[in-house]
């Protein structure tokens, strides 16, 4: 199966200010390269021959840096969104999807295995993949349970709880596109109500290795601790 990803590049990054300034936030350093770089490398490295990036912010310092993708011997292409469209209407500027392809945000720092990922959607047939990382909340208090008269019905002391997170990697079959609207802004959140609502089944794959996205200074911060912790790039840091 020839491979195709959508990146979602177009966010002003506001949250990971006053770094985002003068740079988008696909190309912030992490390490030796910039976190979208790391991405394009990892994605090649997994088969993919073609990537379109959803650009809006500072769309042409980010095509001036990857142009058509030669160096990283993967296809390149941009869609401009001419006014924020979130994070799945830009996928209805873009012509000729194939069946199945992968769709993830530009700031994710990640181990998942994205080839072996959007090869278990097809062969599973589905119509949307999640993949998700376990995270956890630990209370720092004694948690109390009262009834509506004010007794006590349970304790727990410094309760942790686990749930998981959508890492932003996601594996869609093209008939995802007919509940999407046209030129309309339309995110990940909106588009999980309106499958909900219909009773469409989506899957979600935990993943048990690393993921980090950059969206926040201390997460930033973070994932330039661990980059070089994690062989994120199969050993290869350099040119």
């Amino acid at each position: 199966m020839s491979k195709q990803a959508v990146i979602l590049a177009g966010g002003k990054g506001t949250r990971l200010r006053p770094y985002t300034v003068s740079l988008p936030k696909p190309l912030m350093p992490i390490g030796e390269y910039p976190i979208l770089e790391i991405v394009i490398r990892q994605l090649a490295a997994s088969g993919y021959e073609k990537v379109t990036m959803a650009v809006n912010h500072q769309a042409n310092i980010i095509k001036a840096f990857f142009q058509d993708g030669e160096r990283w011997g993967i296809d390149i292409t941009y869609s401009l969104e001419n006014k924020p469209l979130s994070t799945m209407g830009p996928l209805k500027l873009i012509p000729d999807l194939p069946e199945c392809f992968l769709v993830m945000n530009g700031d994710v720092l990640s181990n998942l295995d994205y080839g072996a990922f959007l090869d278990n959607h097809a062969k599973d047939g589905g119509l949307f993949t999640i993949s998700a990382s376990s995270r956890e909340d630990k209370v720092d208090y004694g948690v109390l349970s009262s009834d509506a008269s004010g007794i006590l019905t349970g304790f727990e002391e410094k309760p942790v709880n686990s749930y998981l997170v959508s890492m932003g990697v996601y594996a869609l079959n093209r008939a995802v596109l007919d509940f999407i609207p046209e030129n309309t802004a339309f995110g990940f959140d909106d588009l999980m109500y309106e499958l909900l609502r219909q009773a469409k089944q989506v899957r979600v794959i935990p993943h048990d290795g690393y993921w980090l996205d950059i969206g926040r200074p201390d997460d930033y911060e973070r994932a330039i601790e661990d980059f070089d912790k994690y062989d994120f790039l199969g050993g290869a840091h350099s040119e």
